[in-house]
């Protein structure tokens, strides 16, 4: 599998999602934000970061970059794109997800290993799960908290675009953020295209405090 990474200005997980990926055994390289084309890939990830600082809104000026035509392109053609954290925020900018973000609730930074609840596992990225498995990945940001509109809501859950939710170690119902429905992970209704605010890539080794990561992104090896 032929993974791109791609780099913004302030982007600071491409290094930890090269590796993410190499690990699986996947080949991954790193795509400059001024590129205006993609080569062949089998997935094209946006990793976390502060691309642009977060000036004006988290992934609002990221949007505007020459390569993000080329993904949406990529993407209406049926590649599959992930988007991780900040990335997850530059395709709500772009349209690619529905919804925004917003500020956490709490206004403050969050930073911890937090449970995730898998909603719907029929999806590539999610295929190696089961519908109620929980998973204990790190968050780290500053505006997680997810809205979208109650019908754009019903509709997700009708097409199974609602992922993944915040949850206890026992799959009850635990918001960091504020988000709707605790949600933290969705898709669009065609499933080639994936956002979640925590990092995977940031748990793939048990000694680093987890490994649940390797099964979600293994999903793409499929």
């Amino acid at each position: 599998m032929k993974v791109g990474i791609v780099v913004f200005p302030g982007t600071n997980c491409d290094r930890d999602t090269k590796w993410a990926f190499e690990k699986i055994g996947a080949q991954a390289e790193f795509i400059w934000h001024n590129e205006n084309e993609l080569k062949s890939y089998d997935l094209v990830v946006l990793p976390g970061g502060f691309s642009y600082g977060d000036y004006l809104r988290s992934g609002a000026i990221a949007r505007f970059s020459p390569i993000m035509k080329s993904v949406s392109e990529y993407a209406k053609k049926g590649g599959y794109v992930l988007g991780i954290c900040n990335g997850f925020q530059i395709l709500l900018e772009s349209h690619l997800l529905p919804g925004a973000m917003t500020r956490n609730e709490n206004l403050n930074f969050i930073s911890k290993f937090h449970h995730l609840k898998v909603i719907n596992n029929n999806n590539k990225f999610l295929q190696n799960l089961k519908e109620g498995d929980i998973i204990n990945i790190p968050i780290a940001h500053a505006e997680g908290n997810y809205k979208v509109d109650e019908d754009t809501l019903k509709s997700m859950y009708d097409n199974e675009q609602v992922l993944l939710k915040y949850c206890d170690k026992d799959g009850n119902e635990l918001n960091p953020n504020g988000s709707i429905d605790c949600i933290a992970g969705i898709c669009n209704k065609e499933k080639n295209v994936f956002g979640l605010m925590p990092h995977p890539e940031r748990a793939m080794e048990s000694i680093l405090g987890g490994s649940d990561g390797v099964k979600m992104i293994e999903g793409f090896l499929k």
